[in-house]
């Protein structure tokens, strides 16, 4: 039998977070975690850069490539594969939180370069964000920037959680070109950017502290240059310089590039933590991997996001090692563990699950 694919709950464990929140954490499991992926949190150096440039190229010469169509179909299928390959480098903002100080020397300068400058998604969006989404007491409480309860609110957060997503490009134009440089000039205004504007958050209620530190030198930076760029692309297209429909085709495939994330995120938890501070195991049980045999998942969840609930047991385990542990814990693990409880067969499962748990709120 192969153990990686979803697997029949048995009486044996917790059947959700829910239950694990009340059973405690299962230390069998948590310590198989860690004793059997001990040789696997070196990061591969070649790994991220040949991905990320390899993505990068990719994705660059797609979107040139449908700007550059001579029809509208052609056009179409070069932007898909700008969209899936510039989603998957953009993906390594995750790692980037993540990954220990010179650990792989000058890649988070590199990607902000390549990816994060250019799209307006520098990475102090992210960084100090999802560390706190990982923080044991803050998971799914009111203090977790990346956590809402969408399984038990209202089904119309789902549609507006994704459109919102299409719409993300505008905002980042806003946030850089208009909100920043005008902060400069309001200390009110400043504090509201840096509290509200300044996270890649769907918790509407975080605020996020004013940065501190190299950080905060590293923000002003990375800001800067984010605001430069964007002025600049908005001024080339008014003054004719760029054609309106090369900018609104980058647009479009930063506009994709937001959606599918947004859809990644959709299943990324099943979303059914009511507030509540959850022990580790039940973090986990709440989280969802897509293993093999699935194919999909490497280009909806990529750079190892297809293993995002082992992600929430070995955050510091680098992307490239992560199917490596999954397939040594389903070895290794009976199958009543609670380890196998979080794999799942697909994005549609996982998104009707979650509409359906949404409509039954509903009726309750």
């Amino acid at each position: 039998m192969n153990k990686t694919a979803t697997l029949e709950r048995t009486s044996a464990a917790p059947a959700s977070a829910r239950d694990a929140v009340r059973a405690g954490d299962d230390k069998a499991m948590l310590k198989a975690a860690a004793n059997l992926t001990r040789d696997l949190n070196s990061p591969s150096a070649l790994i991220y850069w040949a991905d990320l440039l390899g993505s990068a190229l990719l994705g660059y010469a797609s979107l040139a490539a449908a700007i550059l169509a001579p029809s509208t179909a052609v056009a179409g299928v070069a932007g898909l594969v700008a969209v899936l390959a510039l989603y998957r480098a953009g993906s390594f903002i995750h790692e980037l939180t993540h990954l220990k100080p010179r650990a792989v020397p000058g890649f988070r300068l590199a990607w902000n370069l390549i990816i994060g400058i250019p799209l307006l998604v520098p990475s102090f969006l992210y960084e100090g964000v999802h560390n706190q989404h990982h923080a044991k007491t803050y998971y799914g409480t009111a203090n977790d920037p990346e956590y809402l309860p969408l399984a038990l609110m209202k089904p119309w957060t789902l549609p507006v959680f994704l459109v919102a997503a299409i719409l993300a490009p505008v905002g980042l134009f806003i946030r850089f070109a208009i909100l920043a440089p005008l902060s400069l000039l309001s200390p009110k205004l400043r504090r509201i950017v840096v509290e509200r504007y300044s996270g890649l958050q769907i918790n509407p209620l975080f605020r996020r502290p004013k940065p501190e530190g190299e950080f905060a030198r590293d923000w002003m930076l990375l800001e800067i240059a984010c605001s430069v760029w964007a002025i600049a692309l908005l001024a080339l297209t008014a003054a004719g310089i760029i054609p309106l429909r090369d900018f609104l085709i980058f647009l479009a495939v930063a506009s994709g590039v937001m959606f599918l994330n947004q859809v990644r995120t959709l299943v990324a938890h099943l979303w059914e933590n009511e507030g509540e501070a959850m022990s580790v195991t039940a973090q986990y049980l709440d989280s969802v991997n897509v293993p093999p045999p699935g194919t999909l998942p490497v280009f909806w969840a990529p750079v190892g996001l297809r293993y995002h609930a082992l992600h929430h047991l070995l955050p510091g385990l680098p992307y490239h090692a992560l199917g490596t542990a999954h397939r040594r814990l389903c070895a290794e693990l009976e199958q009543d563990s609670i380890y196998h409880h979080a794999s799942h067969r697909g994005l549609s499962p996982l998104v009707l699950r979650l509409a359906a748990s949404s409509w039954r709120g509903r009726a309750d």
